[in-house]
């Protein structure tokens, strides 16, 4: 590991270990330690995911989500969140719910902060699992190059072809699941709806600004900006050829692709949102471990986001995306795992380890694919640092010179 990059986190550790000894001894060091290693497995794909975004901002909002956003991520997500939640269902003010969380009532006891969070998990889960559904299908039935499992994503691609169809059928699961699994169907159709609504919010407005930054470079270039594909989505779809064909060394977007001002706020807040997203199912499942904010801030809050942070910009310095061009693919379908489980979380809970678990399989299916393919075009003396766009570029002028 470099320890420019993975050091902070190193010592992050180190500090809340201490911490959470001082806090409760040996047992709440601990605790806080098993808490880290869980988001840690948990958020690996979250942070392949981060990457793929990041690396479509500029570097003052890059900073930005690094610095203020890994804040929002450590005290918002992982010790606000939670007390709002249950302020709100149990009709607490946050005093009362931050009192009734340091008195680490037994989680069976109706009036525990742990069971009054449980209690409104089908209303979280509709939410957060809409978000990462929509998100989910609209990269499945996205048309891209580089295909992984392409016996199954060349034919979702056709079939997303049809307009809407991600809303669709999103729609139509909320409303099924709602309809069958909840005890409140009412609750669960307007949580999901809202988490349909803010995808949709935010993606539509990253998409628009960044549009216009990039419509903008194609005036400046004195090009018509009618020409070539539409431009990318926020959620990770490929810049125009030209654009990336005149990127960095490790195949990244050119500076001029990157997303800036009004464009890169909203990437920043896809990405907060995301986050968010990602982080309920390690919310919830900490209190099978302990019900205690102070230790759930430590090893969730600071010593697992850090790590995500860190493994975030591990990936984007190094051209990790670039280099294994099948993790991006194998992250997207841990999202449509982890969508899936927090959608039927609607009726049950499915066991944090197991959703850890289904994430890493399928991150290092994709991680195998992708050395397996570098060693198959460098054995045809292709150059594997070059992304598909790139190759295709060059394919392109090639045949125009002739």
């Amino acid at each position: 590991m470099n320890l420019r990059i993975f050091g902070f986190s190193y010592g992050v550790t180190v500090v809340s270990l201490i911490v959470a000894f001082l806090y409760g001894g040996v047992e709440a060091l601990i605790l806080c330690a098993i808490l880290g290693i869980l988001e840690i497995s948990l958020s690996f794909d979250n942070a392949v995911v981060n990457a793929t975004v990041l690396e479509r901002m500029d570097a003052f909002w890059q900073r930005i989500f690094l610095t203020i956003g890994i804040l929002i991520a450590v005290f918002g997500m992982r010790l606000v969140f939670p007390l709002v939640i249950v302020a709100v269902t149990a009709g607490l003010n946050p005093v009362e719910a931050l009192t009734l969380a340091l008195e680490q009532r037994p989680p069976e006891d109706p009036t525990s902060y742990a069971y009054l969070l449980n209690e409104a998990y089908p209303q979280i889960a509709a939410f957060g699992g809409m978000f990462l559904f929509m998100l989910y299908l609209d990269w499945i039935f996205e048309d891209r190059d580089v295909k992984w499992l392409t016996w199954l994503e060349r034919p979702l691609a056709r079939v997303g072809q049809l307009n809407r169809l991600a809303i669709v059928l999103a729609l139509v699961v909320l409303v099924v699941l709602a309809q069958t699994l909840a005890e409140d169907p009412a609750v669960v159709l307007v949580a999901g709806s809202l988490g349909l609504v803010t995808y949709l919010a935010v993606n539509g407005l990253g998409e628009l600004f960044e549009g216009a930054v990039e419509d903008g470079d194609d005036d400046e270039d004195g090009s018509d900006p009618q020409e070539g594909p539409a431009t990318a989505t926020v959620t990770g779809a490929e810049p125009k050829v030209a654009d990336r064909a005149a990127g960095n060394s490790n195949g990244g977007p050119s500076e001029l692709a990157k997303a800036s001002g009004k464009a890169g706020f909203f990437l920043f807040l896809y990405l907060e949102v995301l986050d968010a997203a990602f982080s309920f199912d390690g919310v919830i499942g900490a209190f099978a471990i302990t019900t205690d904010p102070i230790l759930i801030a430590l090893g969730l809050g600071l010593i697992g986001a850090m790590f995500v942070r860190s493994l975030t910009v591990f990936l984007v310095r190094k051209g990790t995306l670039q280099d294994y061009v099948y993790l991006e693919h194998g992250a997207h379908w841990a999202i449509g795992a982890l969508a899936t489980i927090l959608l039927l979380g609607i009726g049950f809970h499915v066991n944090e380890i197991v959703t850890g678990l289904i994430g890493v399989a399928f991150i290092g299916a994709a991680f195998l694919s992708s050395i397996l393919r570098n060693r198959k075009l460098a054995a045809q003396g292709i150059d594997t640092h070059r992304t598909a766009d790139q190759m295709a570029a060059e394919k392109a002028e090639h045949h125009h010179s002739v």
